[in-house]
């Protein structure tokens, strides 16, 4: 047997202790590369050089590592949102307002596969609802009664993480051009409208999660809407 020198110490890595943060991080890693079918217990272990079981001392089952993941990027979003530059809600609370959701949206966007995770968890999260809370200060401060900033959280809905449900690509989803072009073969004489409006307007975006137009614009679109049909109500003292 060789004997370990001195120079065979300072090149041994120290092995990192695993922890529930590790774990989750790691199988954040994982889906960002591989997909969500890709997380397995057995995947994860591999992932930070364990054996599965070991996992079970950190994260009761796959379920768990589901609602883990959320946590983490939802951090994600609450360090990235407390970097943002804008006024103060008090000066412009839609401006303000509006740069936290898009901030939120940029995060998302760096993990696609996360919208479809929170809406499966049958639990809200507090790191969710601190998120929240702070919407709220928001439009508090920008002039909304409790009743009207309520309403306000139904009518952004998922939105005011920064995300909608256009985010989803169908899975064997066709190119944009592909898919208009059947759609207005085959269905030009039953949706007339839909088939003008696809003619008229559709275009291939590969860097969209929609694929066939520009959704950036699309979401800060229907964003400005909502957040000027606000603005109006708080105006109007509603």
């Amino acid at each position: 047997m060789t004997p370990r020198t001195d120079a065979d110490e300072l090149t041994e890595q120290p092995r990192i202790p695993l922890s529930r943060r590790r774990v989750l991080r790691a199988a954040v890693g994982l889906i960002d590369r591989d997909g969500l079918d890709s997380l397995t217990m057995r995947r994860l272990a591999q992932e930070v050089g364990a054996e599965a079981m070991s996992l079970y001392h950190h994260v009761a089952n796959k379920e768990a590592v589901f609602d883990g993941v959320v946590e983490v990027i939802l951090e994600e979003i609450i360090v990235a949102v407390g970097k943002v530059e804008a006024p103060s809600p008090q000066e412009d609370w839609q401006a303000a307002l509006r740069a936290r959701i898009l901030t939120a949206r940029e995060v998302f966007l760096r993990h696609r596969w996360a919208p479809q995770v929170l809406q499966t968890r049958t639990t809200t999260s507090p790191v969710v609802i601190a998120y929240i809370d702070q919407i709220v200060a928001i439009l508090r401060a920008g002039g909304f009664s409790f009743d009207l900033a309520h309403r306000a959280l139904h009518v952004l809905g998922s939105r005011a993480l920064g995300f909608s449900q256009e985010l989803f690509q169908p899975d064997g989803a066709q190119s944009a051009d592909a898919a208009a072009a059947v759609m207005m073969e085959q269905m030009a004489d039953r949706f007339p409208n839909i088939v003008g409006m696809l003619a008229d307007g559709v275009h291939e975006d590969p860097a969209g999660t929609l694929g066939f137009c520009d959704d950036q614009f699309e979401f800060e679109f229907a964003l400005d809407l909502i957040l000027e049909g606000l603005e109006r109500r708080r105006a109007a003292g509603s």
